[in-house]
């Protein structure tokens, strides 16, 4: 009997052991992506251009990692804070933590390197290799192409800088540990033909991260088998909640009538030069969408990601866009 007591008090304590050593290495070793490449990014007139052009209209970057005006609808960037940072992600929105959007400005950048720049928007790990949780959507940056992601580090250099110092990241448990283990060493593409309408629009829709806002999640989890079937949360400042749209090609409650002019339709009366936000009185609809920063994409760029849309599944899951109160 004592011997059977002592075999189980040694495996107790090889398990405690052993599970103290997993979560010191979860802690204190991981993430774990390598260290950031040793680069230099050459800031050509062409490549700023292309950077602006996916930061603002594509990856939209400058959506997140600036101020944007809530009294009008959609949310408009408000002048000069490009880049500056601050914007709040937390609970309320369902993610397990209060994240905040970095100042990725010169201001905050200016003792980084292009490789440790690189690294974070691709790999999720800051310059002192801390976990980035990815509100940044960092596994869909790290399968673009290299060339175009040098591009965006090209364009956040010739920003101007905004002094602002944005509070840091706190994740709640067990996420505090979990996302140790989330940053993975990126996986680098190629741009696809242009004329490979699909391939080209699914990469279009992975720098877009569209899955990130039209799938729901739960603590930071997407829900399986609600691929962009809608119904992310998200709470408006000025009262309500407003939903993501269903974007599968399920006909009755997604965008599966539609046809390719009513998509590009969609985006481009954003980008209208007459087109003015209209002002957002407090219990009244308004988006998360940043209609007017993808409405400045080049139409064959939303076409392509049209013809990439019509090709995923379709799930039939009918999303209330909008209530006024958040219990409802």
């Amino acid at each position: 009997m004592k011997k059977i007591i002592t075999i189980a008090k040694y495996t107790v304590s090889m398990i405690i052991i052993g599970i103290i050593g997993l979560v010191s290495y979860v802690r204190y070793v991981l993430p774990d992506v390598g260290n950031p490449e040793k680069i230099s990014i050459e800031s050509t007139a062409e490549r700023i251009a292309r950077g602006k052009y996916l930061a603002n209209s594509v990856c939209v970057c400058m959506d997140c990692h600036s101020t944007r005006d809530w009294n009008k609808f959609s949310g408009p960037l408000v002048a000069g804070t490009l880049g500056k940072g601050g914007e709040k992600f937390d609970q309320k929105f369902g993610f397990p933590g209060i994240y905040y959007a970095k100042n990725i400005t010169p201001f905050a950048l200016k003792d980084w390197t292009d490789g440790e720049i690189l690294r974070a928007i691709t790999s999720g790990v800051n310059k002192n290799g801390k976990a980035l949780f990815p509100v940044m959507p960092h596994p869909s940056y790290g399968k673009l192409d290299r060339d175009d992601l040098f591009s965006i580090i090209a364009y956040l250099r010739s920003l101007d800088p905004v002094e602002n110092l944005v509070p840091e990241s706190v994740s709640d448990f067990p996420m505090n540990f979990i996302i140790n283990l989330i940053p993975k060493k990126a996986g680098f593409s190629h741009i696809p033909d242009e004329n490979d309408r699909v391939a080209y629009g699914s990469y279009l829709f992975t720098a877009a991260a569209c899955n990130d806002c039209h799938t729901q999640q739960i603590k930071g989890e997407q829900v399986a088998r609600l691929e962009l079937a809608g119904g992310f949360k998200f709470p408006l400042l000025n009262g309500g909640v407003v939903r993501s749209a269903n974007i599968t090609p399920d006909k009755e409650t997604g965008i599966g009538n539609w046809a390719e002019e009513d998509f590009v339709n969609r985006f481009k009366e954003f980008a209208d030069s007459t087109y003015l936000p209209e002002e957002i009185q407090k219990g009244e609809f308004n988006t998360v969408m940043p209609w007017t920063m993808y409405g400045t994409m080049k139409e064959d760029d939303l076409k392509a990601i049209f013809a990439y849309l019509r090709t995923v599944k379709p799930i039939k899951n009918k999303v209330k866009r909008f209530t006024a109160k958040e219990s409802e």
